[in-house]
């Protein structure tokens, strides 16, 4: 992506075309989410996740992460505040009446932050995780920092913590097409995950590194699951989403294959931490 999306404003005769958040979220949850299954699995299965396992996800989005925690027995709770449209999401698919399924046991969704969660009454979380991944947007690991500082107090002593970050550059074929790509810009720094750690008074104890290939069935639906991601907010703001959508297209280009799908490999870092 150009830089000029991001740095300029350019002017329009007409109203720019507006985002539908219901529609950003439906992305998401339809195309986008999945593509980081492979995180969710090797981190669940690296902690034995299960029965008895209280999960606290922050930032849950649309709640995939949880469901997959919920399939294997635990119980989940998921806060978020970034999108109603994607809470909503996360209830229909773990509360009751939830698209057909029955409800899930100890579930609960909160849009909010960490801090409304609390209860002394409440047994404290075995694991939070925090899978969004940080790297890409500036200030994204202040942010996260703040999260934790609000959501380790909630969790056991010794409970284990999830950061996710994206991985280098060369590792990460979607770095090329993300605002900022090309070597300017934001770009994700080795120790990121353990400074936020360290900042959230968190003792690191271990890291893996999980291959997450982004695949799209064309590139209309990659256009739209990199969207709905929020990443390229900043340029949609500077100047509307269909210009940004025609850049992105373009970026896309390299990655097409003969039958239309697009591919796209990248590695994803996570940091497991432990609260003192």
């Amino acid at each position: 992506m150009t830089p000029t999306l991001v740095r300029h404003h350019l002017p329009h005769a007409a109203a720019p075309p507006r985002v539908d958040p219901c529609a950003r979220a439906r992305d998401w949850a339809e195309i986008q989410e999945r593509m980081l299954v492979p995180l969710y699995e090797a981190v669940y299965e690296r902690l034995e996740v299960g029965a008895g396992t209280r999960v606290l996800g922050l930032r849950c989005g649309t709640g995939l992460a949880l469901l997959m925690a919920a399939s294997r027995g635990a119980a989940v709770t998921g806060v978020d505040s970034s999108s109603p449209e994607r809470v909503a999401l996360a209830r229909e698919r773990l509360l009751p009446d939830g698209w057909g399924t029955r409800a899930r046991a100890d579930a609960r969704i909160v849009e909010g932050s960490p801090s409304d969660l609390a209860d002394p009454a409440a047994a404290a979380y075995t694991l939070v995780t925090a899978f969004e991944p940080i790297g890409r947007a500036p200030g994204d690991a202040e942010e996260l920092g703040e999260l934790l500082s609000a959501a380790t107090p909630l969790a056991g002593r010794g409970a284990a913590v999830v950061l996710v970050g994206w991985g280098p550059p060369e590792r990460c074929a979607t770095s090329a097409v993300l605002p900022g790509g090309g070597g300017c810009g934001q770009a994700p720094r080795r120790d990121d995950l353990e400074e936020v750690a360290q900042r959230a008074g968190l003792r690191p104890d271990g890291s893996g590194r999980v291959a997450c290939p982004f695949g799209y069935a064309d590139v209309e639906s990659a256009v739209r699951g990199l969207l709905s991601t929020g990443l390229f907010d900043a340029a949609v703001g500077a100047t509307d989403v269909v210009q940004v959508g025609k850049e992105l297209t373009e970026a896309l280009h390299p990655y097409q294959r003969a039958d239309g799908t697009v591919w796209m490999p990248n590695v994803f870092r996570y940091l497991i931490a432990r609260t003192g």
